[in-house]
């Protein structure tokens, strides 16, 4: 019987995890990561990350960014972002997954 109930217990803590994480460390404040700031998160080697360069260069948009595969910190900071892919682009505590041209160019109106 105690093995029934552990292993209740250890499902119902499984399926419970993202509500028991949240708990346990909350999500990141993206103000304190970027500061009011645009922040990139990269790879050298993604051909959307490099559009995305194009485009904050072609608004004249300066911007801090942080190869993933390359800073321990970008990294850690990707990750509290739940990153899942690049690029990841932080605009005023907006955080934008993916290249979305739309979303990218609204945000940066707000700059």
């Amino acid at each position: 019987m105690k093995k029934l109930l552990v292993i209740c217990f250890a499902l119902m803590i499984y399926q419970k995890w993202d509500v028991i994480d949240s708990v346990i460390s909350p999500p990141p404040d993206y103000s304190a990561i970027s500061q009011g700031k645009v922040v990139l998160y990269a790879t050298s080697w993604c051909g959307y990350c490099q559009k995305t360069r194009e485009l904050l260069s072609k608004k004249k948009v300066s911007y801090k960014e942080y190869d993933i595969e390359k800073s321990k910190e970008g990294r850690r900071q990707y990750d509290s972002l739940n990153g899942k892919g690049v690029p990841v682009l932080i605009v005023n505590d907006q955080v934008i997954h993916g290249y979305n041209l739309k979303a990218i160019e609204e945000a940066l109106k707000k700059i």
